[in-house]
């Protein structure tokens, strides 16, 4: 089931076309996109729009590839600021998911369930992310943290992010920075995504 963005949220892909996304070295996207899908194709794309705090939803599904396993069974990634990834996987059945598996951060933190649909049905990650908290010299003083859930089910609850995974643009985790989907040379699909940007902080008023 499709969920409504909320009226403040950026629809970062309309479904349409892929004038909201560049590669990583600035050119255009090139991902095909047809009836409202874009289908992974030459090298990743990320997002022009930067975010620091916020609420992200997007709808991915992974081939069938009954032959292949592991890292090679419909891989992708979503890299929250571009830094910090929630694998994508062909994971359906695995009584155990690793640190490798679909939902897992990346090589950091296993999914606390297997909440995956089998190859070629539409899956949801409802992501909450709070950007880590840096001094004035740049340095983290309070760590990175998400909340994720994969077709409505609680993955991730708070987990404290030690740092950036591997195949992050850069380790400026000080800044804003944007969505980025891998391209890991299998034909994922992805549709309607769109990020809601969060508060900072609230007030402290009574």
């Amino acid at each position: 089931m499709t969920l409504t963005p909320p009226t403040s949220a950026s629809i970062v892909f309309n479904n349409k076309d892929l004038s909201n996304w560049t590669q990583r070295d600035g050119a255009p996207a090139t991902w095909v996109v047809a009836d409202g899908v874009m289908t992974v194709a030459s090298g990743d794309i990320m997002t022009k729009e930067l975010f620091t705090d916020f609420r992200l939803h997007l709808e991915f599904m992974v081939p069938d590839m009954p032959e292949a396993s592991g890292q090679a069974k419909g891989n992708s990634g979503v890299f929250l600021q571009g830094r910090y990834e929630i694998q994508v996987l062909d994971s359906y059945g695995i009584e155990v998911p690793g640190k490798g598996d679909c939902g897992a951060v990346y090589n950091q933190f296993s999914p606390l369930v297997n909440a995956c649909k089998s190859p070629l049905e539409w899956q949801t990650y409802d992501v909450f992310f709070r950007a880590p908290r840096c001094n004035e010299d740049n340095q983290v003083i309070d760590c990175a943290r998400l909340t994720v859930l994969q077709n409505g089910i609680v993955i991730h609850n708070n987990v404290q992010l030690p740092g950036v995974t591997g195949g992050a643009i850069d380790q400026n985790v000080w800044e804003p920075g944007p969505l980025l989907l891998q391209d890991h040379g299998d034909l994922l699909k992805y549709r309607n995504i769109w990020i809601e940007s969060l508060p900072l902080a609230g007030s402290d008023e009574y």
